[in-house]
């Protein structure tokens, strides 16, 4: 009885605190936007460095939240590979099963840019730091596709889940092909990313609240670079395309099993 009291009670609490990080991201975005952005604004630099600056501001709140998360008994998270990370003109592809997959990795990459919804730039509280940190918009295949490719040429740092949503538990990695567009055309750093979480929590299929019996693990491990070179020389470029999709579909298929049986 005692066992069950204490289960109950735990189950409460995470209830209680998982909406309240969400609130406390709500929050986050709103002074961002309309507090820490404002000032940031007031400082001298080129349209790229207050990118810069914002994306750092983005990457501190992420860090922050990730934190709250931890400390007050949401999730423990573990973190293989690091040292990969943060490097110029790299491209992170990362698979996609919870709703917190990029805060997770913007909160460990100071100057990240990703691919957002068209439908986040009306959000009041991403519309913010969306803009600020010169994210870049799905709306328009093509125009994203360029403005990826220029951002990772220029140096920059892109995150893309090739998925563009997040992954349905059980079901085989079905990538969209312009993640391995981007990287084929840029011809830069690309590295993966395998995320994995034990138990299944706020997936597609799932609301926020309905949340595990105890606390979940969100694990990352960072793979070693992918040679871009047998892909980039393969004519014409769509079974270029092709090929690589299907590698990083491969890929991320056999990482998932592994991780999964790793988390068990």
């Amino acid at each position: 009885m005692a066992k069950k009291l204490i289960r109950k009670i735990s189950y409460c609490w995470r209830l209680f605190a998982t909406g309240f990080s969400f609130f406390s991201f709500g929050v986050g975005g709103l002074l961002l936007w309309f507090l820490v952005f404002p000032t940031l604004s007031v400082l001298p630099g080129n349209r790229r460095q207050r990118i810069a600056r914002a994306q750092n501001a983005v990457h501190y709140s992420f860090y922050i939240f990730i934190g709250l998360m931890h400390r007050i008994g949401i999730m423990t998270y573990e973190i293989k590979g690091l040292e990969k990370l943060n490097r110029p003109g790299q491209l992170i592809v990362a698979n996609h099963p919870t709703l917190v997959d990029i805060v997770f990795l913007i909160s460990r990459i100071k100057h990240a840019n990703c691919i957002v919804k068209e439908s986040l730039w009306r959000n009041p509280f991403m519309r913010g730091p969306i803009l600020n940190a010169g994210y870049i918009s799905n709306g328009d295949p093509e125009k994203m596709i360029a403005e990826c490719v220029e951002w990772l040429q220029s140096g920059g740092t892109m995150i893309i889940f090739p998925e563009g949503t997040r992954s349905v538990p059980g079901k085989p990695c079905r990538f969209q092909r312009g993640a391995v567009a981007i990287a084929l055309q840029a011809n830069k750093i690309v590295t993966p990313v395998t995320i994995s979480c034990y138990p299944s929590t706020l997936t597609k299929a799932e609301q926020w609240y309905q949340i595990p019996e105890h606390h979940f693990h969100l694990a990352m491990h960072v793979g070693e670079d992918i040679p871009l070179d047998k892909f980039v020389q393969i004519q014409p470029k769509s079974i270029a395309v092709r090929r690589f999709n299907q590698y990083l579909q491969d890929y991320f298929t056999q990482q998932r099993e592994r991780y999964l049986t790793y988390g068990k």
